[in-house]
């Protein structure tokens, strides 16, 4: 009977909650670091969503990406040494635009590739038709 008190306590103690990043949502002071950093944040790609930036993800990640951005930002880092930097650690596939390279030749490559498939198909398909 007596540990009856102590579970509403044992619940509290259980349950988690994720706290967000201090500078996740917080802008920062200096307008035109903050338009840097947002400017930035919206060609990072969320690495828990995959399809979101992490100016509009609302995952736990994006956040701290977004605060991790700002504070570096704040610090006085340019943005093209932040995105390099995150590349460095998550890879290319951060980047929105993801530099030509031997891994993401074929990203550049097939859209240019499909598309000549494709003229030579309806270029193929017009002469059957006379």
């Amino acid at each position: 009977m007596r540990a009856w008190p102590l579970i509403p306590l044992l619940l509290l103690l259980g349950a988690q909650t994720e706290a967000p990043a201090a500078l996740a949502d917080t802008q920062l002071p200096d307008a035109r670091q903050e338009a840097a950093a947002r400017g930035l944040m919206e060609t990072l790609r969320c690495v828990v969503c995959q399809g979101q930036s992490i100016a509009d993800s609302d995952a736990t990640m994006a956040g701290d990406m977004r605060a991790l951005v700002r504070a570096r930002i704040r610090a006085g880092e340019s943005p093209d040494s932040v995105r390099q930097w995150l590349i460095a650690r998550y890879g290319d596939y951060i980047s929105y635009d993801p530099p030509l390279g031997l891994a993401t030749a074929p990203l550049w490559l097939a859209p240019v590739l499909l598309l000549g498939i494709g003229v030579l198909v309806a270029r193929a398909s017009f002469r059957k038709r006379r």
